[in-house]
């Protein structure tokens, strides 16, 4: 008997029936795709919302909101108020792996696709539910993201001390949410296979947001201390925020002693890291305001292009502040590959974010049209299956 050959990724074989739609739901399936797993995104005759999230499109039409979490995905347009259409979801959720789901908390239990009725028939089911607020007091509460940064503190946190709150630039706690879901199906998957037992995970934007929040959320429950805006500036560091140069501002952070002494030497005023006031991080942070000018000072001298070099060489961590353009093309400097070409017809799309040494994330399938595997999805559920 010969040893079968292990996978050609490490997800190959795992049946995902994703119900969900616009970006946290969708974002973790497509990083399950990636990794091998066949996803089957079922879509209302409507389809996805992101579809019609525009602009920016692509030069075909198609959002690139929607291009961004649904490559390697087969979509199936399904009408759950159909009881064939429906018939169909229900006979994909009893074969499936796994089942990814965002609706209202209750709203699938209807149809026949809540975690209970799924799992009577299918008890092997990694059954994945992401909301805005969870399952309980919260579960009637809308979940929106800006909605979610709002009430959870962080536009509290984000904008100038004495200007308005602001949200984040993406909508970071879908993707923390997507992230954290999709964690929890691989370990979830690890334990099926220990037991046999498949489960119901829950994850919700709310939860995603406090325990995204670090050391803002510590600093409440640990301290007492409730943290506001700041600017750019770290509570809890300095340097740590954009300084001026004699161009452009350049974010330089110094995250320990030794490399503000560096800093300081490179600029020419070691004393200044040997001042007691300064020594130590938490006379900096505590003094910021009276080390800040002397930095400043300094830096003016050099345009920041030069002390990025001079700095980065010497293991003082700094950055300029790019376009998103500029961060692609410094992606690519690095040899990073951000893009990648998708599908036979290479639509462009942005890497998978992590790389393997043992195993590839793929790129077979583009974005997918709605219902564009409608029929071949139908025809495989019409097939006998033990």
């Amino acid at each position: 008997m010969t040893a079968q050959s292990p996978p050609a990724r490490p997800l190959d074989g795992l049946l995902v029936a994703d119900l969900s739609r616009v970006l946290a739901g969708p974002y973790a399936t497509m990083l399950l795709a990636d990794l091998g797993a066949d996803v089957i995104k079922v879509e209302s005759p409507g389809g996805d919302d992101t579809r019609t999230w525009v602009p920016p499109v692509r030069p075909d039409g198609v959002s690139t909101y929607y291009a961004s979490i649904n490559r390697n995905k087969r979509s199936i347009v399904l009408d759950f108020k159909d009881e064939t259409d429906l018939a169909a979801a229900q006979e994909l959720a009893r074969r499936a792996d796994v089942l990814v789901e965002n609706f209202k908390p209750g709203g699938l239990a209807k149809f026949g696709l809540d975690y209970d009725s799924v799992s009577a028939a299918n008890p092997r089911i990694i059954y994945s539910s992401i909301s805005g607020f969870g399952s309980g007091e919260g579960a009637a509460l809308p979940g929106y993201d800006l909605i979610v940064q709002a009430m959870s503190g962080l536009m509290s946190l984000t904008g100038d001390a004495d200007g308005p709150p602001y949200r984040a630039g993406i909508s970071v706690f879908d993707v923390m949410a997507g992230l954290h879901s999709t964690i929890g199906i691989l370990a979830a998957v690890r334990h099926r296979e220990h037991t046999g037992q498949g489960q119901h995970i829950e994850a919700s934007l709310m939860a995603s947001a406090m325990s995204g929040l670090v050391n803002q959320t510590m600093a409440y429950v640990g301290g007492g201390v409730t943290p506001t805006r700041m600017g750019n500036a770290h509570p809890s560091l300095f340097p740590y925020e954009p300084l001026p140069t004699a161009d452009d501002d350049l974010i330089i952070t110094a995250g320990n002693d030794t490399q503000f002494r560096r800093l300081c030497e490179v600029l020419g005023i070691p004393e200044v890291a040997a001042d007691p006031r300064f020594a130590e991080n938490a006379g900096r942070t505590e003094r910021r305001e009276e080390l800040r000018p002397l930095l400043v000072e300094r830096l003016r001298t050099q345009p920041a292009e030069v002390w990025f070099e001079t700095l980065n060489a010497v293991g003082v961590a700094c950055g300029p502040i790019n376009t998103i353009a500029q961060g692609v093309e410094y992606a690519r400097r690095l040899g990073l590959e951000p893009e990648v070409a998708v599908g036979p017809d290479g639509v462009p799309g942005v890497r998978h974010p992590l790389t393997y040494s043992g195993t590839s994330p793929r790129y077979d399938l583009a974005p997918p049209g709605l219902g564009e595997h409608t029929d071949e999805v139908r025809a495989w559920l019409a097939e006998e299956h033990q």
